[in-house]
């Protein structure tokens, strides 16, 4: 092996490792903003009970057969 090749596989070998070290950084960042969606995701799973709730319930039906005889 000449100095050439070992010095040009060493220099690709930093750059790779520079690519790799790039994306799993960017990786860690978004894993933040996932877990930001997925608390965003539960809260509005915990509206959609409330209204499903609310929409199930027997006085809404009453008061939405009201709403229709005006």
């Amino acid at each position: 092996m000449h100095v050439f090749e070992m010095v040009a596989i060493i220099a690709v070998v930093s750059i790779i490792a520079g690519v790799v070290k790039s994306y799993l950084d960017k990786k860690v960042v978004d894993l933040d903003a996932f877990e930001a969606r997925l608390e965003k995701i539960e809260s509005l799973e915990e509206r959609v009970k409330i209204l499903e709730a609310i929409v199930t319930d027997k006085g809404y039906d009453l008061k939405s057969e009201i709403d229709n005889l005006r």
